[in-house]
């Protein structure tokens, strides 16, 4: 398959970013535990999504979070070694809060680890119409107004479909590294 492409993405955010709902939409299938509580991804889950032009194996993480004990400790650990090795990294941001020091915390830790990223923001659904444009402003500020973004409602599906074709564009050239029915690296009966 000529012009086939095929990689690692991990998703990186705070707490409750909706990385979870995002791999769940990205894929059609729910593999991954969404819930309002903190921290309930706990492992490294890889969900696959196979296209007619690339496979991208998604890397979900904790999110990152200043840890206040030893449980929050290993989970950043564990979400901070999930970029070594990745073609890109999604840095997904609550569109519907102003951007915040986490954020900024984590944008910080990529740019010091000279890791390629692209910044989603996600539930844009919630963020009232009459504010969009103020709330595009402040992420264009905070992000640089170089940095492109991409804008999703993970939990109505909206972006999902162009977020697929731009990821592809940062994937190598290669074959399948699943099979083209697989869409996770665990046994779906683990998971539930």
């Amino acid at each position: 398959m000529s012009n086939y492409r095929s990689g690692f993405v991990t998703l990186l955010g705070r707490p409750n970013v909706g990385k979870s709902t995002l791999i769940n939409k990205l894929i059609g299938e729910k593999i991954t535990i969404t819930s309002p509580i903190a921290q309930t991804t706990r492992n490294k889950l890889k969900g696959i999504l196979t296209t007619k032009n690339g496979q991208i194996i998604f890397i979900d993480t904790p999110g990152v979070h200043k840890p206040h004990h030893r449980l929050g400790e290993i989970l950043v650990k564990n979400a901070k070694s999930a970029i070594d090795g990745v073609d890109i990294v999604i840095f997904v941001i609550d569109s519907s809060k102003e951007p915040g020091r986490g954020d900024e915390y984590i944008m910080n830790f990529l740019a010091a680890n000279k890791t390629d990223f692209i910044v989603v923001l996600n539930k844009w659904d919630l963020v009232n119409k009459e504010f969009r444009n103020l709330r595009l402003d402040q992420y264009r500020r905070f992000l640089g107004m170089h940095r492109n973004f991409q804008i999703v409602s993970a939990s109505q599906g909206e972006g999902c479909s162009e977020l697929v074709d731009i990821l592809l564009t940062f994937l190598p050239e290669g074959p399948k590294l699943y099979g083209a029915d697989t869409i996770c690296d665990q046994p779906l009966d683990n998971l539930l």
